[in-house]
């Protein structure tokens, strides 16, 4: 069968209908809201506008209230809420819940899916999901030191977690913690808990600041925290393993979003160049400009390849991880420099606080940390290869499943 870009009919009506929403809805409000400086308020309504639209948590089946769209679908719908400040918020398809909800889809059981997937569907209650500690390398989870220790019937937790994005409001969070500290291999040492934030012995220190300011991205301290063995997620000596699951895709929705964000940028970059007049001409017309709005297009370009084919991986049950690797590290380094470049044509005006880019810049910073630091993924990606020629001789398995 010849290779067809051409979208599927639905897919492309599901990206037209969130393109609308988010451009009349979602930035409109926005603009408002940046201009009165009160980013918070309004976003509970648009929830509710989402909801009535039809666009509530595309990512989950129709069962679970979604509207069932898989990978590639949510490939274009995350780009579109990517052009938005809070755009995934408002369709309850934001981290960390979107990726809870996955999890809690595919390992939990049906009483732990009435109890929490549930109400996460609904947008009565958010989670998050606490694996990370300042004491030990959040690439090597093996490490981890917060401890799970059985006590009859029931599970005590103590230790140290950070940088728990959500965790501030959050109503349960899942915890990554260690259970089997002498297991063998080290990845089944670790086993996920589902635990409710009121549970006494759970306490949010402070949300950490970052150069993007407050994120809501918190220190948690866990102590003697009792949770029920029914409280386990996925089997015990599983958290490894449902933590890589989860990151997987998790990765994708993170590069989706930024290339929204990066098209947005490249947008703003190109339409300062165009209107901004010097000597005699306006800045489009300066050959090392046009050098700047040709990288991006580039760069662009390869990136949305890169998640498409990703996503029709993940799609058809294929293997995935290096390519989702090679996305990862591609898009937000590309968010970088393009976000960087849109600065830079807008001169002062890039650099002040007078447009959303120094926002944006901030915020994309993270991206070459989350989920996999810059160098982790390259690691990870030069160890496929290695083992893709050694084996067959060819790194072409390393390099695109499927392609040329």
């Amino acid at each position: 069968m010849a290779i067809d870009f051409t979208l599927p009919p639905d897919v492309v009506a599901v990206r037209d209908r969130v393109r609308a929403f988010m451009e009349g809805e979602v930035a409109a409000a926005e603009a408002r809201m940046r201009q009165e400086g009160s980013w918070r308020k309004g976003y509970a309504a648009l929830r509710e506008k989402a909801r009535a639209a039809g666009l509530w948590a595309p990512h989950m089946p129709p069962e679970w209230g979604g509207m069932g769209l898989g990978p590639l679908a949510m490939a274009f719908v995350s780009a579109e809420c990517g052009r938005t400040m809070m755009g995934a918020y408002v369709l309850n398809c934001h981290a960390p819940d979107e990726g809870n909800m996955h999890t809690l889809l595919h390992h939990a059981n049906a009483e732990q899916k009435e109890r929490y997937l549930r109400p996460l569907v609904d947008g009565t209650v958010r989670s998050c999901f606490a694996m990370t500690e300042p004491e030990v390398a959040g690439s090597d989870p093996t490490g981890i030191r917060t401890t799970a220790v059985r006590d009859g019937d029931h599970w005590v937790l103590n230790g140290h977690k950070w940088f728990i994005s959500g965790a501030r409001g959050a109503a349960f969070a899942i915890v990554i913690a260690k259970t089997d500290p002498d297991a063998q291999p080290p990845q089944a040492r670790n086993t996920a808990f589902l635990v409710d934030t009121d549970t006494p012995g759970w306490t949010i220190v402070r949300d950490v600041e970052t150069m993007a300011g407050h994120g809501n991205h918190c220190e948690i301290g866990l102590e003697d925290v009792r949770v029920p063995d029914a409280a386990i997620l996925g089997g015990r000596g599983q958290g490894h393993r449902l933590g890589q699951a989860r990151l997987g895709p998790a990765r994708l929705a993170h590069c989706m979003r930024w290339i929204g964000s990066a098209e947005k940028a490249l947008e703003m970059l190109v339409h300062r160049a165009l209107e901004r007049e010097l000597h005699g001409g306006v800045l489009a017309d300066k050959q090392l400009v046009q050098a700047m709005m040709a990288e991006s297009a580039m760069e662009l370009y390869a990136a949305k390849l890169m998640v498409l084919h990703a996503a029709y991986l993940i799609e058809h049950g294929l293997p995935f991880r290096q390519e989702v690797s090679i996305a990862k590290h591609h898009v937000a380094n590309m968010l970088w420099r393009i976000t960087d470049r849109a600065i830079q044509v807008h001169g002062a005006l890039g650099y002040s606080t007078d447009t959303p880019l120094e926002s944006m810049l901030r915020h994309a910073r993270s991206a070459r940390l989350v989920d996999g630091a810059d160098e982790v993924h390259l690691s990870q990606i030069a160890a496929n290869l290695i083992a893709a020629f050694r084996e067959d001789g060819s790194t072409r398995r390393a390099t695109g499943v499927g392609l040329l």
